[in-house]
């Protein structure tokens, strides 16, 4: 999405470890940052997410690591001397100060001549698309409005990395939806970098470059959206990340470009063998199997899995949910929920059918 890997990264974070009395809400945490490159931190609540991006931004002193800029040490520096701009939850807005004063604040702390603050706002309020707005006050704007405002009060000061923490959550759906695209396409062409703070995965794939996924202060896996998806390194990751099947299988053998895996009814599961992994026979291994993966019907691509009788339906918008129970297996399909198609009922039997490469071997 626009940026080119440098020898030195512009943001280090080197051991980044976090306690606050007995509680340890970040640990070890090591990640870097391109230059122009937009990263995500994505986790449940208490994930260490918000902490991460405190200490970057200077609001915190970790208890042990190192924060590093350009390969300078920049741990120790105070806030207003780290370059960063921040876009808080709340916006953090002054209600008293209209939206041209609310831009034009950390320009006159920082004592900015005021013919250049006057062109500096005018300049970030265009980019926002707030021109015209200079003389409203806060409670006069809509929520995405005051989103913007702070979004331009951060830019006025050029700040060499944005961080965001979690700015579109308290927005509507389709607000938030509208905002991600126009804040995306925004620091896209000033070729920015930021970090990014969400719980929400649909919104960590649609604006990041890459993601760093945490959870209980421990990152999990770095990586894109499709990497994160595809490949998780582990069931957490799997959970986390869209839906699941995880299967526990025995290990028969190897085939030929094969891993061979027992079924309950004393079937063969054949996947894919892309990573010639080590495995014993005989032994339990976790498999991954997205729900939009299973097909019921049989193409030159996919394999027949098992018979499965449809337990449950749920009408989800864009797909259908069925849950689904067969040779002793679990399972839940998505499939498109097309205005032509007829939907199966509960109580149908159905065949399930996969193709080998859908079927994921966790490291």
């Amino acid at each position: 999405m626009g940026f080119t890997p440098n020898v030195m990264p512009l943001l280090q974070l080197q051991n980044l470890t976090q306690r606050f009395d007995d509680l340890t809400a970040l640990d070890d945490l090591s990640l870097l940052v391109e230059q122009g490159e937009f990263v995500s931190l994505l986790g449940p609540s208490g994930c260490g997410k918000t902490t991460t991006i405190r200490l970057v931004a200077g609001f915190l002193t970790p208890t042990q690591g190192r924060i590093l800029i350009k390969g300078r040490d920049i741990t120790s520096l105070p806030p207003e001397k780290r370059n960063m701009g921040m876009v808080f939850q709340s916006y953090a807005l002054f209600p008293h100060l209209d939206v041209f004063e609310n831009v034009a604040f950390g320009l006159r702390a920082k004592g900015t001549a005021r013919h250049r603050i006057t062109e500096k706002v005018k300049q970030a309020l265009a980019l926002v698309n707030l021109l015209g707005y200079e003389e409203r006050l806060i409670f006069q704007l809509s929520g995405g409005e005051q989103q913007r405002v702070a979004l331009a009060r951060t830019l006025v000061t050029e700040p060499q990395i944005l961080l965001l923490d979690e700015p579109l959550s308290n927005l509507d759906a389709s607000l938030r939806e509208q905002t991600r695209k126009q804040l995306r396409q925004l620091i896209n062409s000033l070729g920015m970098t930021a970090v990014f703070v969400t719980h929400d995965q649909e919104e960590a794939f649609a604006l990041s470059d890459r993601i760093a996924l945490l959870s209980k202060g421990v990152c999990q896996q770095v990586g894109t959206a499709r990497e994160l998806y595809h490949s998780p390194v582990n069931e957490f990751v799997a959970r986390f990340i869209g839906k699941s099947n995880i299967l526990s299988l025995p290990f028969k053998d190897y085939g030929k470009d094969c891993l061979i895996f027992h079924l309950p009814s004393g079937d063969e599961l054949r996947l894919h063998n892309d990573r010639n992994p080590q495995l014993r026979p005989g032994e339990i291994y976790r498999l991954l199997l997205r729900p939009e993966a299973i097909e019921f019907e049989k193409t030159p691509m996919n394999m027949r899995l098992f018979e499965a009788e449809v337990l449950a339906r749920n009408f989800a918008g864009a797909f259908s949910e069925y849950e689904l129970k067969g040779q002793g297996l679990s399972l839940l399909a998505m499939q498109p929920s097309l205005p032509q198609a007829k939907p199966f009922q509960v109580g149908e039997i159905l065949e399930v059918h996969v193709s080998p490469k859908a079927i994921y071997l966790f490291p």
